[in-house]
């Protein structure tokens, strides 16, 4: 069974930062992308960013552009979420996603998520 834990989330002030991080572990035979989601209340789960896992490319959504980084670490299937100038639009739940193969399967499977960690910034 595959499994992705976070950490990092809590409470800041605007301005502030904040750093979360995902590690998947199980039985993985590859990890093709991993990245972020959010959710803040009444509203639909956004992507936040991605990283594709062999080459380290990278995607933002506008909204987070020059204010978050994502970052990976092949040798522990991690990836991590640097959050700068936070804004009270920021507060939401953010979520770990990835898209890969166990060992079981033959194909990727992008339904893999995190429990997810609140991220509450204050104005």
């Amino acid at each position: 069974q595959v499994q992705l834990v976070e950490s990092g989330g809590g409470l800041v002030q605007a301005g502030g930062s904040l750093r979360l991080s995902c590690a998947a572990s199980g039985r993985i035979f590859n990890i093709n992308t991993m990245g972020w989601y959010r959710q803040a209340p009444g509203q639909r789960r956004e992507s936040v960013a991605y990283i594709i896992m062999n080459n380290g490319y990278t995607m933002y959504a506008d909204t987070v552009k020059g204010r978050f980084t994502i970052a990976r670490d092949n040798a522990k299937d991690t990836v991590y979420l640097q959050m700068d100038n936070l804004k009270p639009d920021d507060t939401a739940v953010y979520y770990c996603n990835a898209r890969l193969r166990e060992l079981r399967l033959l194909q990727y499977r992008d339904d893999y998520w995190g429990q997810g960690t609140q991220v509450t910034v204050s104005s």
